[in-house]
Formats: C-alpha cells, sequence, structure tokens
C-alpha cells in the first residue's frame, strides 16, 4: 500500500501502524499546539482534540498530494482539568501523584484529510482508574521508565510498565495508546486501500 502519510513523530502512532502491516510514510506536522488550545480554552477536550488532529494533517497534506495524510491528538481529562505532556521527571511526577486513585478520560481523535479534504475522523474516550500507589512507587517507576515519561499526556505508557498504575481501564485498547487503529483500519478496507 502507499500514498499513507502519519502527521506525526509519535513512536507509538508509527508501531501501531506498522504492527497492523501498514506501509506508509512518517511526516510530523509543525504546528503550535498551544494556539489552538489557547483559542478554544473552555471548550469540549473532543473537539480540542478532533481540532488538533484536523490541523496537524493539514499541515502537512499539501506536501503530499493525492496521499491519506492520518492526524491524531489526545487530551487528558482529570477533575475537569486538561494535562499536557510533562516538561521534565518533575512534571511527570507530579501528573502521577495529581492522577493516583482517580478516574480520567483519553479523548481520542484522528482524522484522515486527502488534498486539504477530510474524508475520516473518528473519536473515542476511554476511561481509566489509577490505583492508590505510593510516592515511592511512584519514584521506582520513574526511574525504571525513564524519559518515557515524557512522552504521553499521563506520564505513563499502558502497553509497558505503565500497566502497573492502573486498577481498572475501560475502551479502545488502541486509542488509549493514541490512534483508534481499528475504524481506522475497517476505513482503508472500504476504500480498499488494503486487502478486505
Amino acid at each position: 500500500m502507499t500514498g499513507l502519510v502519519l502527521a506525526s513523530g509519535s513512536r507509538v502512532r508509527a508501531t501501531l501502524l506498522r504492527q497492523a502491516g501498514l506501509a506508509f510514510e512518517v511526516c510530523p506536522a509543525d504546528v503550535d499546539e498551544s494556539v489552538t488550545k489557547r483559542e478554544m480554552a473552555g471548550a469540549d477536550p473532543m473537539r480540542i482534540a478532533e481540532a488538533l488532529a484536523v490541523i496537524k494533517a493539514r499541515a502537512v497534506s499539501p506536501s503530499c498530494p493525492g496521499a491519506l495524510v492520518i492526524g491524531a491528538d489526545q487530551m487528558l481529562v482529570c477533575g475537569g482539568g486538561l494535562f499536557d505532556k510533562p516538561a521534565d521527571i518533575e512534571e511527570a511526577r507530579s501528573h502521577l501523584r495529581r492522577l493516583r486513585g482517580m478516574t480520567h478520560h483519553l479523548c481520542t481523535a484522528a482524522v484522515i484529510v486527502c488534498d486539504d479534504e477530510v474524508v475520516w475522523r473518528h473519536s473515542e474516550r476511554p476511561e481509566l482508574v489509577m490505583r492508590r500507589f505510593s510516592d515511592s512507587f511512584i519514584d521506582s517507576y520513574l526511574d525504571a521508565i525513564g524519559d518515557d515519561a515524557l512522552l504521553s499526556v499521563g506520564a505513563y505508557q499502558l502497553e509497558g510498565q505503565g500497566s502497573q498504575l492502573f486498577e481498572r481501564v475501560t475502551g479502545d485498547f488502541f486509542s488509549i495508546l493514541g490512534l483508534p487503529l481499528l475504524p481506522l483500519l475497517a476505513f482503508l478496507r472500504h476504500r480498499n486501500l488494503i486487502e478486505a
């Protein structure tokens, strides 16, 4: 399959597509997410995630005429507050302290843009419940994963040692990782772009 572009530098999203057997190019979008987040302050987090996914795909689409460009974004919502990726390990530690024992949601949105037109969109809202772990567990966890804690909004990767942070998870596993893979594959099959 050709003509598929991932407008994201996310190692996890690329791995999901690769492990599903898709051929694609990676072309990370160069956009300032903070501008959109400021402009949409107070909006529903899912709308923000959807807007950012579209902005990312549309930023890459002009340089890839005729290609299907995947844009994706995720917002973590807990207690009415939004979380961004931690800037450093101390902020990751702070995130985990705030999230422990709490329920949070990951508003995950993905789109496909072709020649600046959105041809597919999908969103999911998985619910995750963190267990009440100790401060010493946070320290051990962060020592073990290091800077990988800075790669996701919740300072965890559910597919790895981050699974130890949770008591319960409800929703699509792939969407928790940042890409609603099964609906994406269904769209590609529907368009006869991969074998049915």
